[in-house]
């Protein structure tokens, strides 16, 4: 069993066809606690969302990605300062640079679907 179930959704979006939304609520429904990130700081799925990293004050699990590398490269400070168990680059996250950044201070990476990992119970 996981202590410590806070999961921050990076790129999290308000609007309910994507998979960042999609993401949000199934983290809910697994029992999980999703802390949405997104600039515009709309709540999604009804869960107030943070407009930065800095917002996030939780002792965090796993930050799933949904953001572009261009993006991650500019956060990779403050993410890797989190010091997560891990982080999930989701498809079109990838960011191989952040990843080995991540894993030389202890940090697990993964190259994977959040959502498909909630629904075959890999989380």
């Amino acid at each position: 069993m996981i202590m410590n179930t806070h999961v921050v959704v990076l790129g999290a979006s308000d609007k309910p066809d994507r998979y960042s939304y999609k993401a949000v609520e199934l983290l809910r429904e697994k029992g999980y606690d999703p802390i949405p990130v997104h600039p515009r700081g709309r709540a999604v799925s009804g869960i107030p969302a943070r407009r930065s990293l800095a917002e996030v004050t939780e002792d965090v699990d796993t930050v799933t990605l949904y953001v572009n590398a261009s993006v991650s490269a500019q956060m990779a400070e403050e993410i890797v300062n989190m010091r997560p168990r891990r982080i999930i680059f989701n498809p079109g996250a990838e960011n191989e640079e952040l990843a080995v950044r991540c894993r030389e201070s202890g940090i697990e990476t993964m190259n994977a679907c959040t959502l498909v990992l909630l629904k075959t119970a890999q989380f």
